[in-house]
């Protein structure tokens, strides 16, 4: 447990850092810990040492996840198939990967259905990378307009993955053009769209995230230790 305490330390101090360098306040960013890896225990080892949110790639797992530990805030961050909606509606506090039109309606009628506001992030690819989902930039303002007509689902911002690399600094610019394209759709006026997040960065480039404006950040090999 020790270990992970050091690891979670480090992790938020690079945080504080990088949110100083760029005149912003540590307590705004949310700290994503992605614990796809680490055994159920380990994840409440981390729950016990602070950390309250926790994000998952797989439906199945996800579901065992919030059963064994339901005091955490769960997130989910990988490819969502449509017919897994029902599953996580209503039981995660976000949605990270909103990547096509006919999630957001699977979304919004499971939520209708029971009553309640799907918080949701869309999916932005904008390395225009072929093997990642996600809209590109040119897509966003037909997909936010039409996702005024869906009554349940709530747009709270955006998510990117930025290209794989040896140095964060390359990631720099996808997360700067990702922020820019945010500001710019936010002077428009959409129904049910909030501009509120910014999920950009991960363990080898949340600082660079940060620092262009990422306001959540998911990192889960810098915690756990392990490769993601």
């Amino acid at each position: 447990m020790q270990q992970l305490a050091t690891a979670i330390g480090e992790v938020r101090a690079r945080i504080a850092r990088a949110a100083q360098k760029s005149g912003r306040d540590p307590a705004a960013i949310t700290l994503v810990a992605v614990s796809k890896t680490a055994d159920i225990a380990t994840v409440g080892e981390a729950l016990a040492l602070g950390l309250t949110d926790f994000g998952e790639n797989r439906v199945q797992q996800l579901r065992e996840r919030i059963s064994a530990l339901p005091e955490a805030r769960w997130h989910m961050i990988g490819r969502l198939q449509t017919n897994k909606v029902k599953e996580i509606v209503g039981k995660v506090v976000l949605v990270h990967s909103l990547d096509r039109w006919n999630l957001a309606e699977a979304l919004d009628k499971r939520g209708q259905a029971l009553g309640v506001a799907v918080p949701a992030l869309v999916q932005v690819n904008i390395a225009g990378e072929e093997q990642k989902t996600g809209f590109s930039p040119e897509e966003l303002p037909e997909f936010l307009d039409s996702c005024g007509q869906l009554s349940a689902l709530r747009i709270m911002g955006f998510m990117t993955m930025a290209p794989l690399a040896d140095n964060q600094e390359e990631a720099r610019p996808v997360f700067r053009e990702l922020y820019h394209l945010q500001e710019r759709l936010g002077q428009r006026s959409f129904t049910n769209v909030d501009f509120r997040y910014l999920s950009m960065g991960m363990s080898q480039d949340y600082e660079v995230a940060i620092e262009e404006g990422a306001n959540i950040v998911r990192v889960g090999s810098a915690i756990f230790n392990l490769e993601q």
